[in-house]
């Protein structure tokens, strides 16, 4: 199932995306809430009737009026939380190889995430970035997670369970601002907080099902063989597969409910795949070739990604028309 939240007459809604056409699910069930944050608190009893509403329509079992006027929105609007790993070993070690420094060895003792800004999350569309953000803008090209049930102290052996679905996610990077503030040990915070993008629907597991592959050796959790492709300006710059994570959602879940709750509606992110911003691909780029011309997003530019199963995330870099600068108000 494909879960989506959209927005007519400044109204949002819930709906199932199927064949190309959003269905509303409270019209069909009134007591499915007709927003993305309540029916994920309502557990599993909704989200079983949402696959039931689901099938019926697939199975031509019901009469539907699909939605013609909307606006889609991220699949979760509000976010509870929003966190974003570090799983993919080979974007960590290419990094830090294009740095000149060896590779952490504390990467494969144990996984790790930040909190980014859970109001700052967006869907498809335009993405506004001031001027300090275009001081080296990038993307990264992750696959996110959304919490589907209340847990704390959870086993990665049973954290699977609480995953309501996967989509992919954008993690924009003001890199200027991210490598100033990083020098204090400290962040990312304002390289980060202005956009974390999502979408363009919540697939539910069981449609991955068929793609599931065992976690690499060593690890605890499902893995799936998904192609993670990004295009700037319809130019393919990255190519990944969710299968290249280390660590797993399960062992990142772990992580995060030891001594603390997660929530339903709480986002979490895998980090970025090998290859999946320029900060990355720059790198590699200078090292084997000193006359490499840097790529970084401008106003106007067009970022799509896509993994298999999960759709299309496009969006378009938008600069706001201000000379507001927070880098111009650094101490002499």
């Amino acid at each position: 199932m494909k879960l989506v939240s959209y927005k007519t007459e400044d109204r949002e809604h819930l709906g199932v995306y199927i064949n190309g056409h959003i269905f509303n699910l409270h019209s069909l069930n009134k007591a499915i809430p007709d927003e993305m944050t309540a029916f994920l608190q309502g557990g599993e009893e909704l989200m079983e009737r949402a696959k039931q509403i689901d099938a019926d329509i697939k199975a031509g079992k019901l009469e539907v009026r699909e939605e013609i006027f909307f606006e889609l929105l991220p699949p979760v609007p509000h976010p509870t939380s929003c966190r974003d790993g570090y799983a993919f070993r080979q974007h960590v070690a290419a990094a830090r190889r294009n740095r000149g420094v060896p590779m952490i060895p504390e990467f494969d003792q144990y996984p790790i995430f930040y909190f980014t800004n859970h109001n700052a999350v967006q869907g498809s569309g335009e993405i506004e970035c001031m001027p300090d953000h275009f001081q080296k803008l990038d993307f990264e090209l992750e696959v996110a997670v959304v919490i589907g049930k209340k847990g704390r102290n959870i086993k990665a052996a049973e954290a699977d369970e609480y995953i309501a679905g996967f989509m992919i996610m954008n993690d924009m990077s003001a890199r200027t601002l991210q490598m100033e503030e990083m020098l204090l040990n400290l962040g990312p915070a304002k390289g980060k907080d202005f956009s974390t993008v999502i979408g363009p629907w919540l697939v539910t597991p069981d449609e991955l099902e068929k793609f599931k592959v065992p976690a690499k050796t060593g690890h605890v959790g499902a893995n799936y063989n998904l192609d993670m492709k990004c295009w700037v300006n319809g130019v393919q710059v990255s190519q990944g597969n969710v299968a290249d994570m280390d660590w797993t959602f399960a062992e990142i879940i772990e992580r995060c409910a030891y001594g603390a709750d997660i929530l339903p509606g709480d986002v979490i992110g895998s980090g970025t795949v090998g290859t999946g911003c320029f900060l990355e691909l720059n790198g590699t780029g200078k090292l084997n070739n000193p006359d490499y011309k840097e790529q970084w997003l401008n106003d106007g530019d067009v970022v799509e990604m896509e993994i298999t199963g999960l759709g299309i995330l496009s969006n378009t870099i938008k600069a706001v028309e201000t000379d507001f600068s927070i880098l111009g108000l650094k101490k002499k």
